[in-house]
């Protein structure tokens, strides 16, 4: 059955949608699919190939159509990460420009940005003893991985 979600994040590739697409498809595992493939011809980008892949559910569509904007950092996706296991393998799948490496936040191979970030980071920086979250905060603006037992050591420093 068709995802109905209401937004779609929709990414233009200049080249390499289809990569990008078995590139999410191999860190997700069994959390990711390609739904659709699609190829459209004599359009003014010339041949564009569209792929719609489902990632924990969330629709995305890939399109390789030619030169055009750049992805940058202003747009990211979140991956929230129970345990240092599910950090490191995001992290260690999708890093590939480490120039980009801060707080969490990386670049893959494709330029498009992410976040991996532990659900213990909101539950420490939440924290109503304001000293500790502000040590978890400090510990973290420091990080280019974020290490849960690091965070959870700068929150237990007090």
């Amino acid at each position: 059955m068709k995802n109905t979600q209401k937004i779609t994040p929709f990414l233009w590739f200049e080249t390499g949608a289809r990569e990008a697409a078995k590139f999410y498809l191999s860190v997700f595992g069994e959390n990711a699919k390609i739904e659709d493939e699609s190829k459209l011809d004599d359009t003014p980008s010339g041949t564009v190939e569209i792929f719609t892949i489902q990632i924990f559910n969330q629709e995305f569509t890939l399109m390789t159509a030619g030169p055009f904007q750049k992805f940058n950092e202003s747009i990211s996706f979140v991956i929230s990460c129970d345990t240092q296991e599910e950090v490191d393998h995001y992290w260690n799948s999708l890093s590939a420009v480490p120039e980009s490496e801060q707080c969490g936040w990386l670049k893959d191979k494709f330029g498009v940005s992410w976040q991996v970030v532990p659900t213990a980071l909101g539950r420490l920086m939440g924290d109503s003893d304001r000293e500790k979250a502000g040590k978890v905060q400090q510990a973290m603006l420091k990080m280019k991985k974020l290490v849960i037992k690091d965070l959870e050591d700068a929150f237990n420093q007090i």
